[in-house]
């Protein structure tokens, strides 16, 4: 009692300081209260930097600022924003002018086909351009069910759940299923959506090296006791190097260490395995082998959002509480049906995966022939060319855009600067000739 009534006396003789030390000023200056008031606002906002309220001088702006100038300067033009006319697939239309196209993963060729976009169409007759609501509240319709139920059947699994983007798929699940006593592991070249979600659910987070389950399991060896729940998140397909994990070393960490495994099959599904049902038919795996299976509708499926495919206590979960679902539009009418079309599609079409996977190995083999760089590529629908780094990528970028071909540059800090390359995104719908010609024409002007 005597100590609060010390710290409560204290607290008087500070208030009365102050009002003393104001009404003073107040005397000398002949200003009202209010003026003095604005006067000591001015004084203390006049010392913010201009830094911190202006858009401009952002520092990601300004690192943005000091690549564009420093492009112009070398002559390079933007490859960025290119405005494309009409369905990208093989061929794509740039400026009125024809270019063979590898920038767009429409892998299977389902974007543009006739039964898919006639889906999407009927979709928006019977239900409009959006559902207009979260689906918890108002905005459920059968096709959101028909294409989770789709999904889960591929996967033979229990169930499913759709969202409208595949980056926030990854930061809403990561980012509510694990909290601060959990530890999330994943691989060195994992998408930034897997950190966004590791960053946003507050547990920590290690990398192991690419690929490397030897690694992972001395790593899990080490931490595993300090934490309650552990995810492990790989890849089918890596998006920046297109080579692939050895999924049965993972699977059997992932039981020995009695933690969760992710896999994001946004380059995958629909890529790997006879019938494009992904890593886990290329590997020959149980679907409940894995416990989150996460995939993205935009590539081979010709939609746009993510999905996460596994057992009904997931998906409920997530459908009641995930942030990135509960408080989100329900996936627009025609994107789900086109998607759920592109499903029924690739299963009764697998001379779609055939023809997709001999054109990236044929893409590959001439590569190498030549002796252009391709990285980790196992020719499955996503080839890199190094080039060592971000001048030599943006020029060889715009040489072959003169030359009719469009592929874009992947560039420091996208990706370290020795690292920087084009990236070839393969299609089914791709000729031999097609490729050759790139291929050869790569050839020429890394050559000069």
């Amino acid at each position: 009692m005597v100590h609060k009534g010390v710290k409560g006396l204290s607290a008087q003789i500070k208030d009365k300081l102050i009002q003393q030390t104001l009404e003073r000023r107040l005397q000398q200056t002949q200003q009202s209260p209010q003026a003095l008031t604005q006067r000591l606002f001015r004084r203390a906002t006049d010392s913010v930097p201009e830094a911190f309220y202006r858009f401009d001088l952002h520092p990601g702006y300004q690192q943005i600022r000091i690549i564009n100038d420093g492009a112009e300067r070398l002559g390079l033009k933007s490859p960025f924003f290119k405005q494309h006319q009409g369905i990208a697939g093989a061929t794509t239309q740039i400026d009125g002018r024809e270019f063979i196209n590898f920038g767009s993963y429409n892998y299977l060729g389902l974007c543009g086909d006739p039964d898919v976009s006639a889906a999407a169409k009927a979709a928006i007759d019977d239900y409009g351009t959006t559902v207009s609501a979260s689906r918890i509240v108002s905005g459920e319709r059968p096709l959101h069910r028909q294409l989770e139920r789709a999904l889960a059947d591929v996967y033979e699994v229990e169930d499913a759940i759709v969202f409208v983007s595949g980056h926030a798929t990854n930061v809403s699940v990561i980012g509510h299923l694990f909290g601060p006593k959990d530890l999330v592991l994943h691989d060195a070249l994992i998408h930034n959506s897997t950190l966004q979600g590791a960053q946003l659910s507050g547990a920590k987070r290690l990398s192991f090296p690419h690929n490397d389950w030897a690694a992972l399991d001395a790593l899990l060896t080490e931490q595993r006791p300090h934490f309650e729940r552990v995810l492990i998140v790989i890849e089918g397909i890596y998006s920046m190097d297109g080579d692939y994990p050895d999924l049965p070393r993972f699977i059997d960490i992932k039981r020995r260490h009695h933690v969760f495994l992710m896999v994001d099959e946004a380059h995958s599904f629909g890529v790997m395995g006879p019938t494009g049902r992904g890593i886990r038919e290329h590997f020959a795996v149980a679907g409940k082998d894995v416990d989150i299976w996460m995939g993205t509708l935009s590539k081979a499926l010709a939609g746009c959002g993510g999905y996460i495919a596994g057992v009904s206590a997931l998906v409920e979960h997530l459908k009641f509480m995930a942030p990135g679902f509960l408080y989100s539009v329900g996936m627009a009418p025609p994107v789900a049906a086109a998607s759920l079309a592109a499903i029924q599609k690739l299963l009764l079409e697998p001379h779609r995966v055939e023809a997709l996977q001999a054109r990236g190995a044929y893409f590959l083999e001439l590569a190498q022939a030549h002796g252009i760089d391709t990285g980790l590529s196992t020719g499955l629908a996503v080839l890199p060319v190094i080039t060592g780094s971000s001048i030599k990528a943006a020029r060889l970028s715009e040489a072959l855009f003169q030359r009719g071909i469009s592929v874009q540059p992947i560039l420091f800090p996208a990706v370290p600067e020795k690292a920087a390359r084009l990236r070839f995104f393969m299609s089914c719908q791709h000729t031999e000739a097609q490729i050759k010609f790139t291929v050869d024409a790569i050839a020429e002007e890394l050559a000069r």
